[in-house]
């Protein structure tokens, strides 16, 4: 028993050199944050073996310190192995845009213990980076569903909606759009299918291509536009702003007005003034 705790002890002491080779912060507090509760147990261990002569009693002691551990780091524990889980299964890595638990951002760093995401969205409109960074506790990554923009492929389908007017030439107004979106996402669409066919040899997934396309519906008040393209995964507020800008150009030309909410007023009905003070005065 003394040799055995000799030896943890010397293994303590060599994790502790270990420690201050470690340069990133995050991954240094974690190993001294482990070292030091091992720390505990050995000391528990020593005057259990010191105070307890009865060998049975002893392994009860043992247990009930050793549960004493595990229910107080249990979180610490289960940071650990999901993120053992994170590093053998690839979900995501450094690199990857990913939404957990509500927060988005591009992942910077995947610890022990923590994934840190630069954040985007929030109290900023589109895909763009709020300048904050986001620790997400890899044992809240076990409970919650993982969004990954970025796995596998790097292109998202993005959409415009435009209503136009039903007095407009609204089939002049379709074929110019789709037109304008062809040409800005031609080398994406190419890029997209490639990604996508190897995506077929990898999942399963039906047949499709990333072919920009216009949906209309027709409503009480205007036709509406519903533009689909694909878009690159960080490019998605830049592209949309740019072929919005096309399409505005373009209408603006075409003298096709963008519909909104009116009333029109079709008639007044017929209004008597009965002018009783007139018929007095006579």
């Amino acid at each position: 028993m003394a040799l055995s705790i000799i030896y943890l002890v010397f293994k303590l002491v060599l994790h502790v050199k270990i420690v201050k080779t470690i340069k990133g912060k995050k991954t240094k507090y974690a190993f001294s944050k482990i070292i030091s509760v091992l720390y505990i147990a050995v000391f528990l261990i020593v005057l259990i073996t010191i105070w307890v002569e009865n060998p049975q009693d002893i392994t009860i002691a043992y247990g009930l310190a050793g549960a004493g551990i595990a229910i107080a780091l249990q979180d610490l524990f289960k940071n650990v192995a999901w993120g053992i889980i994170l590093f053998l299964t690839g979900i995501y890595c450094v690199g990857d845009r990913i939404e957990v638990n509500g927060k988005a951002g591009d992942v910077m760093d995947v610890g022990i213990l923590y994934t840190t995401i630069l954040e985007i969205k929030d109290w900023v409109s589109g895909d763009q980076a709020t300048g904050r960074l986001v620790t997400i506790p890899n044992g809240q990554v076990l409970s919650n569903n993982i969004q990954n923009y970025s796995k596998d492929h790097n292109f998202i389908w993005d959409e415009i909606h435009i209503p136009i007017q039903y007095s407009d030439d609204w089939k002049s107004a379709h074929n110019k759009i789709l037109e304008i979106v062809n040409n800005e996402t031609h080398d994406i669409v190419e890029n997209a299918n490639r990604e996508i066919a190897n995506l077929e040899k990898k999942h399963y997934l039906d047949k499709r291509t990333a072919e920009p396309a216009i949906y209309l519906s027709a409503t009480d008040n205007w036709i509406s536009f519903n533009i689909r393209y694909p878009t690159e995964v960080r490019s998605r507020r830049f592209l949309r702003d740019k072929i919005t800008r096309l399409i505005l150009d373009e209408l603006s030309r075409q003298k096709i007005k963008i519909a909104s909410t009116t009333r029109d007023i079709v008639g007044f009905p017929d209004v008597k003034i009965n002018n009783q003070k007139d018929k007095n005065s006579e």
